[in-house]
């Protein structure tokens, strides 16, 4: 019996035989070809990509109504991937001009790419090379002549891989868990085991060459942990866990319809955060008062040019219509450098980070950001929609995004097009130049939205993507908390709303510290809804306050886990 440890990306405990996928085609064979046959090689890798359209096209065909919205939205990036001149066009252009062989050349350009993402900061655009390998492989396959994996579909098993992608989740529609060495909670992977309500651990290295078909798992969606071989002891221990998890999830659905409030009579907003449109409606149904966050930075990755105002109108309005009158936060595209807008609009930065991201890409490229600002106005119109800048720092960026918008909405008064033009704007604090001066941000705006994951990077100068110094990454360092509190107070003075957006806000072992310190409106995945409701639900925010001011006053790190613990606890500090 051994574990294995990474990154719980929820569903409860599964146990069960493990399937080990086949790992992806990693002997790639490199060869030239001769002048004359360079026609014919292009025509093979032509005709690996039409199976692998054709494969994709099958599966979102055979994808049941009840499907996940992520489910097709996922196969059409791959498709869109697969159709990207910056893959299969510069793979063409290698065998023509290289004489490479097929196999070489796309397999060369999805590295070539692949590396590109994993120079981005910002973990959820780095997680987007692992797409493009994912569909690399698939043509690769389809190069061999192979078309699928070996997988035992229809048995029901945790399916154990080194890396998969979401068409091939998809195939495996008898599956009870995943075990992935790669991917975190970013991945597209992730993302598609949520929305497929199936406990996956993600990240965890070496599963797949430590794991033998049929071994006995325990899967700890929520913990992050694999057990391989478990005795009876530890197999009953998490099966009585497991009857118990069932228990918990029964009592939580009772609480769907029940107003979000604190003993004391607190009214809490419990928002949801979306990466598609499709999921407003899915939130809705998870018990959502509205959209905290709409990461509308989807729409623009993985594609050969940037979506249009009618295509982004069309996005947003979907959203704002599947909230059926709740409110919907569209945040601005938060981008730093990806291929596609790195090409068009400047070299890649060395430290995407800290360079052109968000609101600095959007001031840099006005035209880009005024036809999203349009976009986003229209679908006001159709329902409540707030605009959330990201990545603010300065008061000038502040003031001239607030021109660009007025300028969205001459725009589309001059064309007669309807739209909210008391649409509130506000700004995510995930710097910590900008909690530190919040007055001037709740001065300028309508509403603050706290980007913990961010913010907490910045202030420690921890990227928690980088495994080396990922223990550091703190979400209840004295100073991160301290920054917290400093911008809900600022809000809670000039009489404007403030939320927490990030992941802290889905952690129910911070719901106390948050209404502590005044927090009334959090947004989260729809996965942690109804567990961070029922914190809620048991707390009196009058009897939290004076004891978070206590914890917020020391800065010894260990003095603070202590009192958080007995915070958790609902003991005296």
């Amino acid at each position: 019996m051994f574990s294995l440890h990474g990154t719980g990306i929820g569903g409860g405990i599964v146990i069960s035989r493990a399937r080990v996928v086949e790992s992806r085609q990693r002997d790639v064979l490199r060869y030239r070809v001769q002048p004359e046959q360079a026609w014919s090689e292009i025509e093979r890798l032509e005709t690996a990509i039409a199976v692998v359209k054709s494969e994709l096209g099958e599966l979102a065909e055979d994808l049941p109504d009840d499907a996940p919205a992520e489910a097709r939205a996922l196969l059409d990036v791959h498709a869109m991937i697969l159709d990207d001149p910056a893959l299969s066009g510069a793979a063409r252009t290698a065998i023509r001009e290289h004489l490479w062989n097929a196999e070489w050349a796309i397999s060369a350009q999805a590295g070539h790419l692949a590396a590109q993402f994993a120079e981005l900061e910002d973990e959820y655009l780095s997680e987007r090379g692992r797409d493009v390998e994912q569909v690399a492989d698939r043509v690769l396959r389809a190069l061999s002549g192979s078309r699928a994996r070996g997988m035992p579909a229809s048995e029901p098993a945790i399916f154990v891989a080194e890396d998969i992608a979401p068409a091939d989740m998809l195939a495996l529609r008898s599956a009870l868990g995943f075990a992935i060495d790669l991917g975190g909670a970013t991945s597209h992977m992730a993302i598609l085991a949520r929305s497929m309500n199936v406990p996956a651990v993600l990240g965890l290295g070496s599963a797949s060459a430590l794991i033998r078909d049929d071994d006995w798992l325990i899967l700890d969606g929520e913990a992050g942990v694999v057990i391989v071989a478990p005795d009876e002891a530890v197999l009953a221990e998490y099966r009585h866990r497991q009857a118990e998890g069932r228990l918990e999830r029964d009592r939580l659905r009772r609480l769907l319809r029940v107003p979000a409030a604190t003993l004391d009579g607190q009214a809490i907003q419990l928002h949801a955060n979306i990466e598609l449109p499709g999921e407003a409606g899915q939130a809705l149904e998870a018990g959502a008062e509205g959209v905290g966050l709409f990461r509308s930075e989807f729409l623009f990755m993985n594609r050969r040019e940037l979506p249009g105002e009618d295509e982004q109108y069309e996005a947003y309005r979907e959203a704002v219509l599947g909230m059926q009158g709740r409110p919907v936060t569209v945040r601005t595209i938060d981008v730093g450098a990806d291929k596609e807008l790195a090409s068009e609009h400047g070299a890649v930065s060395p430290n995407p980070a800290l360079g052109r991201r968000a609101i600095r890409y959007c001031l840099a490229a006005p035209a880009v950001f005024l036809t999203q600002l349009r976009a986003i106005l229209r679908a006001s119109a159709h329902g409540p929609v707030r605009l959330l800048i990201p990545m603010l720092a300065h008061g000038h960026e502040i003031e001239q995004a607030l021109q660009l918008i007025d300028q969205a909405r001459a725009q589309l008064a001059e064309r007669r097009i309807a739209f909210d033009a008391q649409m509130p704007v506000g700004g995510m604090v995930e710097i910590p130049a900008a909690a530190l001066t919040a007055g001037l941000f709740v001065r300028r705006l309508d509403f603050l939205s706290i980007g913990t994951n961010d913010l907490i990077q910045y202030t420690l100068a921890i990227d928690r993507a980088d495994h080396e110094v990922a223990a550091l990454y703190d979400p209840f360092h004295p100073a991160v908390l301290r920054l917290i509190a400093m911008t809900i107070r600022a809000g809670r003075k000039a009489g404007k709303p403030v939320a927490v957006c990030g992941e802290m806000a889905g952690d129910w072992g911070a719901t106390r510290l948050l209404l502590g310190m005044g927090l009334t409106q959090f947004s989260m995945h729809q996965a942690s809804l109804l567990r961070v409701k029922q914190e809620i639900l048991r707390a009196d925010a009058s009897k939290l306050a004076p004891k978070v001011s206590r914890l917020l006053s020391s800065d010894e790190p260990a003095r603070v886990a202590a009192m958080l613990a007995k915070l958790r606890a609902d003991a005296p500090i």
